[in-house]
């Protein structure tokens, strides 16, 4: 069992403010079109961050916690690309300009890591109280990952976003962005601009993959630090690499694919891991890095396939994934 003092948390989330703290002041305080060399800059900063807390952290608790930490960060990292793909389609859907589009990353970011506070905090105290959730986790991996393959050629339907869906219907909006602005008062009635509605439909788009990403993480590791940790410098560096990568995400065309595997074999090693504490010891269990292995060859594999497979036909377009068809295919389904 991992013991991390007092001190240990105080110095970790300092960092991690103060990190959250300078993406801040980059991205909302300085509101400016982001071109490749800073995106790139800033990406291979966040990685480097992470990598050298990964190594540190190995150094003091051993390299058993390290593989988990990397195992972890990878995992969410993987994650965050295709959260980054729905941000992507947020920000074309609601023709957000780039100086604003900072802003908006940031803190969604800011939210994201908010939300996955609050799901690991009650996750680990699931998981300590009733092992069963190994298996109820595992099963959630496993239907996430078998809806993702169904509709791996599928964008997820932005206005059937339910925060969405209930601000344009309840709250006052402004047909223009009014300088980034997301409150302001028109002829002295107060109203809410687009981009309020972006940020909303970011937090709900938080939500779903915090309800994904937390079980994930928790089948690598069984550790509340390791996969704070790993969330939190997953998610720091998202707001550079959205710039350094958007281009590219066109040509992930099996990224959804990736993620559903990874994901069912993850689902697989929780359910694994239940029968083997809750049924019989000879129930096998995948070893944290056996898990780190897999996940890396099945990335590797996806993005070198992808680039093959979008070189031969650039006419292919990469889709970030649904959980459900789109609401016109499911009506004609119905009809």
């Amino acid at each position: 069992m991992l013991e991390v003092s007092a001190l240990g948390w105080t110095v970790t989330i300092g960092v991690i403010v103060a990190l959250l703290a300078l993406d801040l002041t980059l991205g909302v305080l300085r509101p400016h079109v982001v071109g490749f060399r800073e995106a790139a800059a800033w990406s291979i900063f966040y990685i480097a961050v992470a990598i050298a807390f990964g190594i540190v952290f190995a150094s003091i608790s051993g390299w058993g916690y390290g593989t988990e930490y990397f195992a972890g960060y990878i995992v969410e990292k993987s994650l965050s690309v295709d959260n980054l793909f729905v941000f992507v389609i947020i920000m074309s859907t609601f023709a957000v300009p780039d100086r604003y589009q900072q802003e908006v990353l940031t803190f969604g970011i800011i939210i994201a890591l908010v939300l996955r506070v609050i799901f690991i905090a009650l996750g680990a105290a699931l998981l300590n109280a009733f092992s069963f959730m190994f298996l109820i986790f595992g099963l959630i991996l496993l239907y996430t990952a078998v809806q993702l393959f169904r509709h791996r050629d599928e964008d997820p339907d932005v206005g059937e976003n339910a925060l969405v869906k209930a601000g344009r219907r309840f709250l006052p909006i402004t047909d223009d962005y009014v300088e980034g602005k997301m409150v302001t008062r028109v002829d002295g009635k107060k109203m809410f601009t687009p981009l309020f509605l972006v940020l909303l439909a970011i937090g709900g788009t938080d939500l779903l993959f915090a309800l994904d990403s937390i079980p994930a993480v928790f089948g690598v590791t069984e550790e509340a630090y390791i996969v704070f940790v790993a969330n939190a410098f997953a998610l720091l560096g998202l707001r550079a690499l959205f710039f350094l990568v958007k281009g590219l995400l066109d040509r992930l065309v099996y990224l959804s694919t990736g993620l559903s595997i990874i994901l069912a074999f993850i689902g697989v090693k929780l359910v694994l891991h239940w029968g083997h504490k809750d049924i019989s010891a000879d129930v096998p269990e995948v070893s944290t890095p056996v898990s780190l292995g897999v996940i890396i060859g099945i990335l590797v594999i996806t993005t070198v396939a992808s680039l093959i497979k979008s070189s031969k036909d650039p006419s292919l377009k990469a889709h970030a994934g649904s959980l459900h068809a789109p609401k016109e295919k499911q009506q004609q389904r119905d009809h």
